[in-house]
């Protein structure tokens, strides 16, 4: 019993390290389109140094997760929340590693580069709706809610629109040589949000899996509509009652 209660505390703290993760994601994304709105390169450098916390995490849950593998062997709906967990480790610090991609664009366009309005908008609409995206895939995460998961594919259609009509703006807008260049550099910006989105969406595949023990693509809209029968038994959030366990092995 013992044994049983430290592997159940394990997961729960392991779940938690994750849940972390994505609050620091979180604050990432809220600072680093702040400094982008501010031309505020301090603040910039503010979310390049606290990329080190986003890395620790990420080894900590890899490490955890390992070693849960190694020592306690997790089966059917505890395998697939351990093996769910990996791959949200790296969808995060993938966001992270983003958000210090846009911070180190600031200061490249000068201390008062030639900003449009009708780019700058837009831009800071996508790093809203990026943050957005991240806040709903961990609450999807904590709450075992795929609807709400699938939810965040409608967020993210408008944030690829967005990318598009920032690049159509680039190509339309620029005078001279110093807006051509800011407005470029805002391309690479708002592919940074973009790709912000699309890791959220992942986690989102990643709580459908761990619920229903299928791995649906939510691009696929067939696969949105489908009605799936789950495999094994659901997974309640970490720390709570444990679903029984019938001894099957289950598909990762």
């Amino acid at each position: 019993m013992t044994t049983r209660s430290q592997y159940r505390e394990e997961l729960r703290n392991l779940e938690q390290a994750t849940l972390g993760a994505l609050d620091l994601i979180v604050r990432q994304v809220e600072r680093v389109t702040e400094a982008l709105e501010q031309q505020d390169v301090e603040l910039g450098t503010f979310v390049m140094a606290d990329d080190d916390r986003v890395d620790g995490r990420y080894l900590d849950v890899n490490q955890g997760v390992l070693s849960l593998f190694a020592l306690q062997a997790p089966v059917a709906g505890d395998l697939r929340l351990v093996a769910s967990l990996l791959h949200v480790a790296k969808h995060f610090e993938r966001m992270g590693d983003q958000c210090v991609n846009i911070a180190k664009l600031i200061p490249l366009t000068g201390n008062d580069p030639p900003r449009r309005a009708e780019v700058l908008t837009p831009i800071l609409r996508m790093g809203a709706l990026a943050r957005d995206e991240v806040v709903q895939c961990r609450q999807a995460l904590e709450l075992r809610d795929v609807d709400l998961a699938l939810d965040i594919v409608r967020r993210d259609q408008e944030l690829n629109e967005l990318n598009r009509e920032v690049f159509r703006l680039a190509i339309e807008l620029g005078d001279d040589i110093d807006t051509r260049e800011w407005l470029m550099t805002m391309t690479m910006v708002a592919r940074a949000f973009e790709r912000i989105g699309d890791n959220a969406v992942d986690i989102g595949e990643q709580v459908a899996f761990v619920v229903e023990g299928l791995y649906p693509e939510f691009g696929d809209r067939a696969a949105r509509l489908a009605r799936r029968r789950p495999v094994g038994p659901a997974v309640p959030p970490a720390g709570g009652d444990p679903a029984p366990d019938d001894g099957a092995g289950e598909p990762t």
